[in-house]
């Protein structure tokens, strides 16, 4: 199996590294204080072709698979780590949910306009008493006439409050557990959609996360995504997706940690020496190294097999799991390395590390990856 990017590829890779350079850094410290990603972002990200980088070509996409989104991501955290979850909510879980859930109606209605930023898109599973357990969820829609009325709120949310359209997903049909959620799509414009608080968190604080209501909301039989009581599935093949692209932003982010970090060492000196000669951190560039180059090689690897069409729901599960573990031992050595410095607001180090640590818990905690990766082994075996 050959993993070198092809021609296309690169070219994404340093589309994505340019718009990185010239786009994001220089407004990283305004995110970071301001709190808020530029809405204009989004035009810009865009105007460069890459919103729509994993949609097919036949709805307007650049048609480069879960590879290319992967290749998109890795790069813009290594600028920002709001921005890239910013994109992802659209990109990845947002868009990908009509890419896997959508018939071909809705494929052509929604796609063209996600990848050209015109709609752009969000996704509402978690609430805030099912959040690792999606089957407890309390929204519901029931029938209307051609329709369905939803209620119910929704945590968690980014992008909510910018969306033009979000994947819902609400019980139809509480009496058959998780074969009776549905998934719909639904415009933020529909009478009863309303944006809660907006979440001060830890880190990644320039991503909007926001609570959604839904007080009887009317959604046309027509945005009904896949069969009544398959949305449980169309959830999970969206979050095997986007599992996989979060290992892509943990590898992003460990790059920039481990990058800072060599810099620092090279530059610092203590004993009359740089840092960098010391063997004690050596080791800590060592092992980061190592870890780098373990989630590089699942990103892609997994990344190839969804793109070729194979199963790969352990594999992104084991992705996920791996790849935010090993990114909190990077920038947890990466502050190490810089002492004092990295507990410092002044550098950058110690942001990176609060943006981090939400990675173990977002999209399916690392204890419930063990249970997916576990289940699996048991019922496929090793």
């Amino acid at each position: 199996m050959d993993l070198t990017f092809s021609d296309e590829l690169r070219m994404l890779r340093d589309l994505a590294r340019d718009f990185t350079e010239t786009r994001i850094r220089p407004i990283a410290a305004q995110i970071e204080r301001e709190h808020r990603v530029p809405r204009e972002l989004f035009g810009a990200l865009a105007e460069a072709g890459l919103l729509g980088v994993a949609i097919p070509a036949e709805h307007g996409g650049a048609g480069l698979g879960e590879t290319g989104l992967c290749v998109v991501m890795d790069e813009l955290t290594q600028g920002d780590f709001s921005v890239a979850v910013t994109y992802g909510a659209h990109a990845s879980i947002g868009a990908m949910s009509v890419v896997v859930g959508g018939n071909a109606e809705q494929q052509r209605r929604f796609l063209p306009d996600m990848a050209s930023g015109k709609l752009l898109a969000a996704y509402a599973l978690s609430e805030a008493n099912a959040g690792s357990d999606p089957a407890a969820m309390r929204t519901t829609a029931r029938p209307d006439g051609s329709g369905w009325v939803l209620d119910g709120e929704k945590v968690w949310i980014t992008n909510g409050d910018v969306a033009d359209v979000v994947t819902v997903y609400a019980v139809t049909d509480r009496s058959k557990g998780a074969k009776g959620i549905t998934a719909f799509l639904v415009p933020s414009t529909s009478p009863g959609f309303s944006v809660g608080k907006r979440e001060e968190k830890m880190g990644q604080r320039g991503s909007s996360t926001v609570a959604l209501a839904f007080d009887g909301v009317r959604v046309p039989d027509e945005n009904r995504l896949g069969e009544i009581g398959g949305g449980f599935k169309i959830a999970m093949a969206t979050l095997d997706r986007g599992r996989l692209a979060l290992g892509a932003n943990c590898l992003g982010c460990a790059r920039e940690a481990h990058r800072l970090s060599v810099d620092y060492a090279r530059q610092r000196e203590a004993f009359g020496k740089p840092i960098s000669e010391h063997q004690a951190i050596q080791w800590m560039l060592a092992d980061s190294a190592c870890d780098i180059f373990t989630m590089e090689s699942l990103v892609y690897r997994v990344a190839w097999m969804c793109d070729q069409g194979q199963s790969f729901g352990r594999e992104s599960a084991i992705v996920k799991l791996v790849c935010s573990e090993a990114l909190d031992r990077v920038v947890d050595r990466a502050v190490q390395i810089h002492g004092g410095m990295g507990y410092s607001a002044e550098y950058r180090i110690e942001q990176l590390y609060r943006d981090a640590r939400v990675t173990r818990i977002y999209e399916g905690t690392s204890e419930i990856q063990r249970i997916v990766i576990a289940r699996d082994v048991l019922r496929r075996g090793a």
